[in-house]
């Protein structure tokens, strides 16, 4: 039957993506200000000063190069990390250097050397169709290898959650709904081809777990990053010196524009 088909379709898809989809393990240190109720047991210490403390933190990554070891993920995965321990699906484990890191985008590139490493192929984000069904493949609350699904909800959203001091981040998230929670970060977002179409990133929730709707940077941006990471150590950009604003009815009828 059709719905056979379709399962079936689910199933050949997340059996060749759970290989190439890793756990990613850090050990970082954080800053956080002191407060004014350490400074009441402390007087003497440096207003401005701050402590660390050590702590660890749970992600994914994608494998997309197995000659060279180069595994995807989030920059806020790895940010900050003295340690980044890779876990394979098959329980293999390696230590992981990065190789490159974007926050504007937040896409960081790992390096693991290891053998027999299973990949995921880039697809083309640009071809998704809202009401497409994709594939989450990650490590939510430290489930490895688990994998839903969701249909495309949007594209190229704008959610405010990247920040740079220079203004140069780029959100045009793929919207989706299928569940992404703490742990995913860095993941796979495949479509029914197998095709690597987004690097999971974040989520819109009042509680801090899902509530129907993940976000995921576009393949079509995450390879570009990727490629500039990889090869020249840094992302290369060209800058118009423009600032590109959302068309709106008050601002259509101020300017005289034929579209809202």
């Amino acid at each position: 039957s059709v719905v056979q088909q379709f399962s079936k379709a689910f199933a050949d898809v997340a059996e060749d993506a759970k290989p190439a989809v890793v756990t990613i393990i850090t050990d970082k240190i954080m800053k956080i200000p002191n407060n004014d109720l350490y400074f009441f047991f402390n007087p003497y210490m440096d207003p401005n000063s701050e402590r660390e403390y050590k702590t660890n933190a749970l992600g994914s990554g994608v494998i997309v190069d197995s000659k060279n070891g180069y595994i995807l993920t989030n920059n806020h995965v790895v940010e900050n990390a003295t340690e980044i321990e890779v876990l394979l699906n098959d329980n293999r484990t390696y230590k992981a250097e990065i190789e490159g890191t974007d926050p504007t985008t937040d896409i960081a590139v790992l390096k693991i050397d290891g053998d027999n490493l299973a990949t995921v192929e880039f697809g083309n984000s640009d071809d998704l169709e809202i009401g497409e069904w994709v594939l989450a493949v990650g490590s939510p609350f430290e489930f490895r290898s688990t994998v839903t699904a969701g249909i495309v909800s949007a594209k190229a959203r704008n959610i405010g959650i990247l920040r740079d001091r220079n203004n140069l981040q780029i959100e045009a998230f793929i919207q989706h709904q299928a569940p992404v929670n703490p742990g995913n970060s860095g993941g796979a977002l495949v479509d029914l081809k197998g095709n690597l179409v987004g690097i999971n990133t974040a989520i819109a929730t009042p509680t801090g777990t899902f509530a129907g709707y993940s976000f995921a940077v576009p393949s079509n941006l995450v390879k570009k990053v990727y490629n500039d990471l990889t090869e020249f150590g840094v992302v290369q950009r060209a800058l118009l010196g423009i600032t590109i604003l959302d068309v709106n009815a008050a601002m259509a009828e101020e300017n005289d524009l034929p579209v809202v």
